[in-house]
Order: structure tokens, then C-alpha cells, then sequence
């Protein structure tokens, strides 16, 4: 039994809720059981040098935590420190413009802010779920405004944890199982079912084929519900394929 009561195959409570922003051109708070990330996609003219004169777009992220999303107080990241919070925020950025036609976008980029309010496992794969609803919303509002022709998203993506705890497989890690855990995963797909990044780390010993095998199986199925509760947000102008 897990500490939650969970089966091993069961996402926690996930809730997305959209436009939580006065200000931002896309928002989203998601929500996996207690971890909570506020996601704000911002819309500016131009590009970054390297593209200039290209007509492509561009999607990048940021990701933070703030002081008090965790059990004591932590020190105020900040993204040019490198390490951890770097990672993380070219990982949603990667995921992000993996599903996106940036041809479509013109000379035009999209920032996703990722902000973890609070943190309880599953951070970095809350942030890309909530992250693509964010980015379509705004990406949507490009479109209504004609600033775009069409809407550049090929597909859905999300993430999600997996690991291997007391010997078993189990899916979207809380963090007391997530420290306790011999192998720590994170699975990022689209709604074809097709891999853009998949970090997987032992932390104690190793892990085998048929392991690997069997959470890649709890980590496909699982971002399929998560395609389906991020397409009743946008369904009326994105349909999932």
C-alpha cells in the first residue's frame, strides 16, 4: 500500500485551472496532489540573435521554486546560478517547443514562467503539464488577434514521475516516495505516444529491462489521462489527436 493509498498505476488528484492571470496572454495553475505550479506564458515581439532575419519563433521557459514551497524556508533561486533550477527550465523549454511549429510564429517568442508555490514530488513533470496549457491559451490569443495565421501546436505534450519504491513500480511520485525511491524517473510524451526526454536515474544499485520496460508502460498510459484533462481546457480550439 502506498502512503496515500494509491495503486501503484494511479495518478495523485490532478487539476488544471486556465486564465489565473489578469496580465499574462496564457496561465495555468496546475495541481498534482500537493504540489502546486503556477505557469505564465508571456508573448514579446522579436527573437533571440541567433534567430534574427529567420522568421521562426521561439519558446523558452523559466522555472523556479519559492522560498516557502518547501518545509523550510529555502534561499531565492535564481536562474543564472546554473545547477538544478537551469535544468529544469531548459527541460519544459525543450518539451515545450518540441510540439510547436515555430516557422508558424513569426519573429515572436513565448516565455513560460513556472513558479512551484509548493513542492511535493513531481515538480518539473507538473510544470511542462501546466506549461502547454499556458502556452496554448496564449498561443490561441496570437491567433485571435491575427498576429499568427494559424495555431503552430503539432501535439499535446505532459510529463510525468515514475519510479521503482520498496521493489515495485509506481507512478507520479509524491515526495516522501520520491527520496525513499532506488530508481527516480521522469517521462515527458506527446499524445502520439512518442518520447521527447526521458531522465532516469538509480539511486540505489540498478535497475533492469523489464523494470525500465514497465515503467515506460505506467508513464505512457498516464500521460494519455493527462492529454485528456488538459484537452477539456483547450478542446474548443485544439483538438487532441
Amino acid at each position: 500500500m502506498r502512503i496515500d493509498g494509491r495503486s501503484p498505476s494511479e495518478l495523485r488528484k490532478v487539476k488544471l485551472t486556465p486564465n489565473i492571470s489578469l496580465h499574462a496572454e496564457g496561465s495555468c495553475l496546475v495541481e498534482f496532489g500537493n504540489t502546486k505550479v503556477m505557469c505564465l506564458a508571456t508573448v514579446e515581439p522579436g527573437v533571440p540573435p541567433w534567430l534574427k532575419g529567420s522568421g521562426r519563433g521561439w519558446v523558452t521557459a523559466e522555472y523556479g521554486m519559492l522560498p516557502r514551497s518547501t518545509s523550510t524556508r529555502m534561499r531565492r533561486e535564481k536562474i543564472a546560478t546554473g545547477g538544478r533550477t537551469l535544468e529544469i527550465s531548459r527541460l519544459i523549454g525543450r518539451s515545450l517547443r518540441s510540439v510547436v511549429d515555430l516557422s508558424v510564429l513569426g519573429e515572436n517568442q513565448v516565455q513560460v514562467d513556472c513558479d512551484v508555490i509548493q513542492a511535493d514530488g513531481g515538480t518539473r513533470t507538473a510544470a511542462i503539464t501546466g506549461g502547454f496549457v499556458a502556452l496554448g491559451l496564449a498561443l490561441h490569443r496570437l491567433q485571435q488577434t491575427q498576429v499568427i495565421k494559424r495555431l503552430p501546436i503539432l501535439n499535446y505534450v505532459s510529463a510525468v514521475s515514475v519510479g521503482i519504491h520498496e521493489g515495485a513500480a509506481i507512478l507520479d511520485l509524491c515526495y516522501e516516495e520520491d527520496s525513499s525511491a532506488d530508481v527516480d524517473m521522469n517521462f515527458v510524451i506527446n499524445s502520439k505516444n512518442q518520447f521527447i526526454e526521458i531522465q532516469g536515474t538509480a539511486e540505489h544499485g540498478s535497475f533492469s529491462q523489464e523494470q525500465l520496460m514497465e515503467m515506460m508502460v505506467l508513464a505512457t498510459k498516464a500521460t494519455g489521462e493527462l492529454s485528456l484533462i488538459q484537452h477539456e481546457i483547450l478542446k474548443d480550439f485544439l483538438p487532441l489527436t
